[in-house]
Formats: C-alpha cells, sequence, structure tokens
C-alpha cells in the first residue's frame, strides 16, 4: 500500500502537464511527424547512438505520464506462474507475442510445471508449438531447460541472472524478462523495441543493447523502475513504431529529443 500511495504523490505533483500530455495525445494533437527523408536522416542518427540526451527533469516527467495512462502495465505473453512464464519468453525469441499465445495454452494445459514438461519430452512440445518460428530449436530448449529444472532447482524457477543464462535458450534479456515479471526485480530487458525508444528519445543513447540497459539503468528515477520495461516497450511496441512513429498520439513528444518530428 505505500508503494501505491508514493507513486500517486509522484503523479499528482506534474498533475496538470500530465493531465494536458494526455490530452493532446488523445486527439492526436501531440506532434507531427516530418517529411520520410528527414525521418529516416534522424533515425540513421539516433541508431549510432548519438542523440541529444533528455534531462533528468524530461524523464522523470516522461514516467509520469505512462504512469498516470497505464498505471499497472505487464507483459502481454499469457503465462500461469514463473515457470509458464519462462517458456513463453524462450518462445518468443524472434516471434510476436500474439503467435505464442495462440501455441501455449494447449502446451500449458498439459505441462506447466518443469515436471510436466520434461515427461512431455521433446517431439510433443515441438507438434504443440510447431506454428512458432524456429520451433524445432525451441523445443529442445524448452524440452532441456526443463529436465535442468528438474534436476539441478528442485523444479523451481532460479532467481538470479546467471543460474536463468545457464539454461537452455536463455539469453541476458530473457532473464531480465523473467527476474522483472515473475519476480520483482527492477531490470529491463532491452530488445529492439526498447533500443529504439531509448537512443530516439534521448532517454538512453547507446550504440549497443548493452548500452542502453546499463543507462537506463542510470537514469530511470527509483519509483519508476518496477515497471520502467513495460511501459518502455509497450511505447515502442504502439506507439514509438520503427518506420513512422505515431507523433501525435504520443505523451512525451514535447519531452523527446527525436528531431524526425515538430511539436505542435
Amino acid at each position: 500500500m505505500a508503494k501505491k500511495s508514493a507513486r500517486k504523490k509522484v503523479s499528482g505533483s506534474a498533475k496538470p502537464s500530465v493531465q494536458k500530455a494526455l490530452a493532446k495525445a488523445k486527439k492526436g494533437s501531440a506532434a507531427k511527424v516530418k517529411p520520410a527523408p528527414k525521418r529516416q536522416q534522424a533515425d540513421l542518427k539516433a541508431s549510432h547512438g548519438v542523440s541529444k540526451p533528455m534531462t533528468a527533469a524530461q524523464i522523470q516527467e516522461a514516467f509520469r505520464r505512462w504512469e498516470a495512462a497505464n498505471p499497472e502495465p505487464t507483459t502481454e505473453l499469457t503465462y500461469t506462474n514463473p515457470f509458464t512464464l519462462l517458456v513463453a519468453v524462450v518462445l518468443s525469441a524472434q516471434a510476436t507475442d500474439a503467435g505464442v499465445n495462440k501455441a501455449t495454452p494447449a502446451l500449458f494445459a498439459l505441462a506447466d510445471t518443469p515436471a510436466k514438461m520434461a515427461a512431455l519430452g521433446e517431439d510433443r512440445i515441438r507438434d504443440l508449438i510447431k506454428t512458432i518460428g524456429l520451433f524445432r530449436t525451441k523445443a529442445k530448449n524448452v524440452a532441456m531447460l526443463a529436465h535442468i529444472l528438474v534436476s539441478q532447482h528442485g523444479g523451481q524457477v532460479p532467481r538470479t541472472r546467471e543460474a536463468l543464462e545457464a539454461l537452455p535458450g536463455v539469453g541476458r534479456k530473457t532473464a531480465n524478462v523473467v527476474l522483472n515479471t515473475a519476480f520483482g526485480e527492477h531490470t529491463i530487458a532491452v530488445d529492439t523495441h526498447i533500443f529504439r525508444v531509448g537512443n530516439r528519445t534521448g532517454m538512453a543513447p547507446g550504440k549497443t543493447v548493452n548500452d542502453v540497459e546499463m543507462k537506463l539503468e542510470q537514469v530511470i528515477p527509483p519509483e519508476y523502475k518496477r515497471h520502467a520495461h513495460h511501459w518502455l516497450i509497450l511505447h515502442g511496441r504502439y506507439t514509438c513504431i520503427a518506420r513512422k512513429p505515431l507523433c501525435e498520439r504520443c505523451v512525451i513528444a514535447d519531452l523527446c529529443q527525436w528531431p524526425g518530428k515538430t511539436v505542435m
């Protein structure tokens, strides 16, 4: 309860600017994107990690607005426990969340624990996820990680990045998603969406995924770190999209440093 009241107090301190930004975004009048050549030039510069950085005050205000618009963001993957989340994230590599969500209900109905998944076996797993890209490799990884969880972790998903990254098919990004979503750790899983948002907005310019992750960890205010990953990925997925961002509907358009748009 204390955390919720603290967040409300922070949001309330910037209430006029938040309400104004949300209203302009809702009307589609937050900003106007420039012609394609200028957008492409701006994105080329951003992709090299040399964007003009946002100030600490601008970053604070950006998260106030995201919180006001979506107080409790979460993953769009369907899961019921840490293990099914882990499997869903492994399956989502180079695939959409929607595509994964179509395949996993049948899989999780049969195997929602490491022991059940290990017993199900690679061949059956493969048959159940064949609509997902790279399904053969993913089936092998899921079967192997289930066996490892049973034999080495007592059938539980480990709560450390090192142990998670030692599992087949689990890299730093997947580990960060599980740590954040399942266990509430303040981790940032930088995918292509968050990499784009970090660079394009100037919130965390960086040439590599790790650069952006480290900078985000430094600049995100502590009170917003729990949900920061989800706010950033949803912003990149639905507003700050790659080809032509929807700046007219962006709640942080006036804070963003991307030169490919004009604030109205």
